[in-house]
């Protein structure tokens, strides 16, 4: 299975999907244009992922910022990944927050609260 890697930008995050690490990446901002359209290949990657995971998979939130539109679409992700949670693969989200800023450490709890997935809240410098 060939990994996802698409490089950031100013409106994008950096995507790095490794399937051979079991690690998936979300990197930046995300306010993008289309947030749908952005995130349709990492939904595709996933399922695709989902069919024959590594044992451990981590997922690693490292968002300095993003819209509502995004923050749907990184719902839809954490679904399928929770769907994916079970005997042939463990998965863990790892959720990077910088230490002055409330609302990314409350997003995170949003979602821990809402997905049925552990959730280990990393407070960082800077992302």
């Amino acid at each position: 299975m060939e990994n996802l890697l698409i490089e950031g930008s100013a409106k994008t995050p950096t995507v790095n999907f490794n399937s051979e690490a079991g690690v998936i990446e979300l990197k930046g901002r995300s306010i993008p244009e289309n947030s749908v359209e952005f995130y349709q290949p990492l939904n595709e990657w996933i399922e695709l992922y989902a069919k024959s995971p590594k044992l451990e998979t981590v997922v690693e939130i490292k968002l300095e910022y993003f819209n509502t539109s995004s923050s749907k679409c990184i719902l839809d992700l954490f679904k399928k990944l929770e769907s994916m949670n079970n005997s042939s693969t463990q998965v863990k989200v790892n959720w990077y927050f910088e230490e002055d800023d409330e609302d990314m450490e409350e997003a995170g709890e949003d979602y821990q609260a809402i997905i049925g997935l552990p959730f280990n809240m990393i407070e960082v410098d800077e992302i």
